[in-house]
């Protein structure tokens, strides 16, 4: 069973994280998820035990405990969702400006194109209307 482990110290190290799982069963591997450009945790970790029984008595053992000054969040990892329409980020990039025909602001606050998008009826003449 895979183990999402959230709440984490950002002192903790995956070592940390396999031994505070390794009291309940056999740890096959345990990640905490670090920020690629700093190196430091992101305070999230997975933790992959064979045994379900076992896993299941770390997940009600271990969730809502206090470890080094934070309670943390254990439950069941569920897997990612892709395509569809469920998730995404909560919101969607808009461009504003930009697109065919020039769009956006130019200097002086003149824009003779069309475009796509931006904001063209502020600050100016626009030979649109």
């Amino acid at each position: 069973m895979n183990i999402y482990a959230g709440n984490l110290s950002w002192n903790l190290k995956d070592q940390d994280l396999q031994n505070l799982f390794a009291t309940h069963g056999e740890v096959s591997s345990a990640k905490i998820v670090t920020d690629k450009f700093t190196g430091r945790s992101k305070g999230f970790g997975f933790v992959e035990m064979p045994n379900d029984d076992q896993a299941n008595a770390a997940i009600t053992a271990l969730n809502g405990t206090e470890v080094d000054g934070r309670n943390i969040v254990v439950n069941e990892s569920r897997p990612k969702q892709e395509g569809g329409s469920g998730g995404g980020g909560g919101f969607k990039k808009r461009s504003f400006g930009g697109g065919s025909g020039g769009g956006g602001f130019k200097k002086g606050g003149y824009n003779k194109g069309g475009g796509s998008g931006g904001y063209r009826d502020r600050g100016g003449y626009n030979s649109d209307y």
